[in-house]
């Protein structure tokens, strides 16, 4: 469950600061749920893969629509890469505790890694399921937070809204699924689609367009059983498998940012060194993208390409340990 401090918001910099902080959660989530999909074996694992495509899908659009809001609002988005282990920007956990993120290879932590992150306040209680539900203390999840925001935004005057402001269009990414914000109802809609997509409501699994919320995606693949619908009360029931193998994966090491490469074959400090670099790029290319030069964006859509492919490699060159490999470690350095 993700939750964010709620501080009283009173200015649009208060609301900058706060679509800022959003916008790195949702760029944070990315390398955790990339290490999980890029770490399954090829021609395996079809169901999980699409889904975790999905999801990683859906938080780049996520990370694009706060931008467009913060950008419309007069802000200066910027990308700033998180350090794995450790904990997303703002206060983020549940029960009081802060909620440390690891970069895992395909295999159930990773993915009640993800349900942690997504988990709605009320996760729906389907039959056989579930443990017991996490309850909050100080902090808010993040449907709380952008419900505080949106209701913010709602009182501006429409002179606070700068027209055609560094907007990220769909022409070159996700075609019909990224929009400019150029008013509150631009902004109110991405909102919508943000929290929708990550924890659906409290009576429904499904998003605003009818497709399952990530938390139960991950929940889906946890538990390697598909959600169906049913006539009866509460409308789902985990039904046949998903048709998951863990046992299909690379043998990836948990965080790869820990592993001590001077004692690793040379192939693979090249190979992470590579992959660090393409990941540096695509970053790069992101945070000019985002801050108003549009040849960027497609040069990063094809730095993403890049990164793939040398995490890929990175994850079929043996360690020292020549029954282990090391993941991409999504390492950001700077120039």
């Amino acid at each position: 469950m993700i939750r964010l401090q709620l501080n009283p918001i009173a200015s649009i910099a208060d609301a900058q600061a706060m679509l800022q902080t959003a916008i790195n959660v949702e760029f944070g989530t990315l390398p955790p749920y990339l290490y999980a999909q890029l770490s399954i074996l090829p021609g395996s694992n079809a169901p999980a893969m699409a889904r975790l495509q999905t999801i990683t899908h859906q938080e780049m659009i996520h990370l694009c629509l706060g931008a467009n809001i913060l950008n419309s609002l007069g802000g200066s988005p910027k990308l700033v890469a998180p350090v794995y282990p450790g904990p997303l920007p703002g206060d983020i956990g549940f029960d009081g505790k802060v909620l440390t993120l690891h970069l895992l290879p395909f295999g159930k932590d990773a993915m009640k890694q993800g349900m942690d992150i997504e988990m709605p306040v009320d996760p729906i209680d389907f039959p056989q399921l579930k443990t017991a539900t996490l309850t909050a203390t100080k902090a808010v999840t993040i449907g709380q937070f952008y419900e505080a925001l949106d209701a913010y935004l709602k009182s501006l005057p429409a002179s606070a809204w700068q027209m055609n402001r560094n907007q990220i269009s769909d022409a070159q990414f996700f075609p019909g699924q990224i929009f400019a914000v150029n008013n509150y109802a631009d902004a109110h809609r991405a909102i919508q689609v943000i929290v929708s997509e990550g924890e659906a409501t409290s009576t429904s699994p499904l998003d605003f367009s009818n497709e399952l919320a990530h938390f139960y995606r991950f929940e889906e693949i946890y538990r390697n059983q598909v959600l169906t619908s049913i006539p009866a009360n509460p409308g789902y029931a985990w039904g046949a498998p998903l048709g998951v193998d863990f046992a299909k994966s690379y043998p990836a090491v948990n965080d790869p940012q820990l592993l001590d490469y001077s004692k690793q074959p040379e192939a693979a400090r090249a190979a992470q060194q590579a992959c660090t670099v393409a990941y540096t790029a695509m970053v790069d290319s992101l945070n000019l993208a985002l801050n108003g030069d549009a040849a960027q964006l497609g040069i990063a859509v094809r730095r993403m390409f890049d990164l793939r492919m040398a995490a890929i490699h990175v994850l079929q060159t043996p360690l020292a340990d020549k029954s282990k490999v090391a993941g991409p470690a999504f390492i950001y350095h700077a120039a």
